[in-house]
């Protein structure tokens, strides 16, 4: 199709753009030219003017400002070429077609339009004749005027199988059939697709009639669907289309807002209540065609879909789908709404004021991410925990736009590690002074186990753990805890924890460098190679390997203490001594193991890096002991 220059400015001189602007915006004389307040944006006195000598429109308060097609594209939210096709049939040009394919398809489809809008006719007339009365008494007990009624267009299919093929028969059967209005099933006569049915027209962003939604009003007696959509034909694809939008776009452009709700009662009840700018999808996921076309409206569309499990599971649909497209600026918001209600049932439980508050503070899509994930199974134990990290980066990674991968990704991974690794309050010196001072005075001192503690100063764990402290010093509020129970060790560990306590509380307090307090921390050995004591490791990484680090020092004197303390009552229960005694044993070795691979992990990396295989596995096991 090839629209020359001189062709559209034909057309945009054969269309009085004040006509055209008049039929949705109150425009007010203004010598040779008009007035209003302005169509794309709240205001209490006109800046808005149309020139039908310049053929422009302009507002001087927002800056819009454009020709009668630009009108139709953004106020009208048509394509450009559905805006010049229905500004072309106003003013009688035809528009130039250069495949004789595409001439033939035009018309078939403005064929079908023909029958779609006697269809449309003859559904609303049963409405209001005898038959329909069921259906009238549908509408009225879920509280719909006869206003709103109008409006939407509602009309009723009666029982009868063959019910409209009859009020339609000036039109070929398979016109029909391809309408979507009949079944044609093998050889058998083609019969009504909807029946007994509370019939809806969808339309298309100009407005008319593509296909039809009907809700079954006596379903008891029957197994046929709730609701049942027109199939797709050559006027309706399902995927491409928004129940409601040729009302919502105007209204969306001066709410700056488009909402999505899942079926048209919550559209058509939302738009009751004066929430215009509110679409569906046609019963189905929304598609990425239709997020495009959301998009194209406004930059972050709210959903606000069922609050039951299936209404999340459709929430959760689309922000999969939406996660690839994402581009700067372009995103989706969420309304989470109350357990077991949809739009329509809280505005029909607690009044627009309910819906209002609701759609004023939705939430992003990377909180709704984190909210799903994080409360789709039980987080007790390190591999539950594990298995929510792995599924949050998943999302990230299907993003294209590599900045928001990025941005994605570091924002969910530090709400992870705030959730895994939880810092501790921050406590006084003095506080820690006195709490310090209670372990040391109650620790044992008559086990295993405490004897190896108070060794510290030789342990190369604990040496290569204070040390990972002294490099991360912003991590040491978060293991207080820790800290306060290895504190109990006397002589050069004591004295390096009360260092890295100093540091601490110079950070909380805003205060300089904490470099000074932490020389006394003793260097680990050159043969301690974990991750958190080496220059250059991703801090994240550091962060987590440092946490793990810190739970298994603490866990293995303690092991140690309970194998004592088992041996000890041998000879009184010999079974279940040595059972408690192969258990602690298992679970020392766990740790052993764990520490070497630790170890091995950040040794394989520095061998790789400096050409160097290090030394066999066994050695560096030991090393970290």
């Amino acid at each position: 199709m090839a629209l020359t220059p001189q062709w559209l400015d034909e057309l945009r001189a054969r269309v009085t753009l004040s006509s055209v602007i008049m039929r949705t915006t109150k425009l007010q004389k203004a010598g040779r030219e008009w007035k209003a307040c302005c169509p794309f944006h709240n205001e209490k006195s006109p800046s808005f003017t149309v020139s039908d000598e310049k053929g422009f429109y302009h507002c001087f308060g927002c800056g819009a400002h454009g020709d009668v097609i630009r009108w139709m594209t953004d106020q009208r939210g048509l394509s450009f070429m559905d805006a010049v096709k229905e500004l072309a049939s106003e003013a009688g040009m035809e528009v130039p077609r250069a495949d004789p394919r595409e001439t033939e398809q035009a018309e078939r489809r403005a064929g079908l339009h023909d029958v779609m809008a006697s269809a449309q006719e003859w559904f609303k007339n049963n409405l209001l004749a005898d038959e329909g009365r069921k259906a009238r008494e549908y509408l009225a007990a879920r509280g719909l005027d006869g206003h709103t009624i109008e409006r939407f267009g509602f009309g009723y299919a009666p029982e009868d199988r063959k019910a409209l093929k009859k009020a339609l028969a000036r039109y070929p059967e398979p016109m029909l059939v391809e309408a979507g209005l009949l079944i044609a099933v093998d050889d058998k006569e083609p019969y009504d697709r909807f029946r007994g049915r509370l019939m809806l027209p969808i339309q298309d962003a100009r407005g008319r009639v593509i296909a039809f939604g009907g809700r079954i009003l006596e379903r008891g007696k029957t197994d046929a669907p709730k609701y049942l959509n027109s199939p797709d034909t050559p006027l309706f694809d399902k995927g491409r289309t928004l129940y409601n939008l040729h009302r919502a776009g105007p209204a969306s452009r001066k709410t700056n807002r488009i909402v999505v709700v899942e079926g048209y009662m919550d559209v058509i009840a939302l738009a009751a209540a004066g929430i215009e700018e509110t679409v569906a999808p046609m019963g189905t996921a929304l598609t990425e065609r239709q997020i495009e076309l959301l998009w194209r409206m406004v930059e972050v569309p709210i959903l606000c879909f069922d609050g039951d499990a299936a209404g999340q599971r459709a929430a959760m649909r689309a922000a999969a789908r939406a996660l690839p497209l994402l581009r700067p600026g372009h995103s989706l918001a969420f309304v989470h709404m109350p357990a077991g209600l949809d739009p329509d049932d809280l505005l029909r439980k607690d009044g627009r004021g309910a819906m209002d508050r609701l759609l004023a503070e939705p939430h992003s899509l990377l909180e709704t991410l984190w909210r799903h994930e994080s409360n789709a199974q039980p987080l007790r134990s390190p591999e539950d925990k594990a298995g929510l990290k792995e599924r949050l980066m998943a999302h990230a990674e299907s993003i294209q736009h590599p900045e928001i991968r990025a941005l994605y990704k570091r924002e969910l991974g530090d709400r992870f590690s705030a959730f895994a690794f939880p810092k501790r309050e921050f406590v006084p010196r003095k506080d820690w002074r006195a709490k310090l001072s209670d372990k040391r005075s109650n620790a044992p001192s008559d086990t295993a186990g405490l004897r190896r503690a108070r060794s510290g100063a030789r342990d190369h764990l604990t040496q290569a753990v204070l040390a990972g402290f002294a490099r991360h010093p912003h991590e040491i509020a978060r293991h207080a805890e820790a800290l306060a129970r290895l504190a109990s060790a006397a002589g050069e560990t004591a004295q390096a924890i009360d260092a890295l306590l100093d540091a601490s509380e110079a950070l909380e307090a805003g205060g300089g460098s904490p470099i000074s307090a932490l020389k006394v921390v003793a260097p680990p050995p050159e043969s301690t190679r974990f991750s958190f004591l080496v220059e250059g490791t991703d801090p994240q990484d550091a962060r987590e390997d440092l946490a793990e680090a810190v739970s298994l020092l603490v866990e293995r004197p303690a092991l140690e203490a309970a194998i004592a303390e088992a041996t000890a009552r041998f000879e009184a229960d010999p079974e279940g001594a040595f059972a408690e005694q192969q258990r602690l044993r298992k679970r020392k070795l766990e740790i052993e193991v764990r520490l070497g691979q630790m170890a091995r992990k950040r040794a394989a990396g520095s061998a790789l890096e400096h050409g160097d295989t290090g030394a066999p596995a066994g050695d560096r096991e030991q090393e970290t002991e």
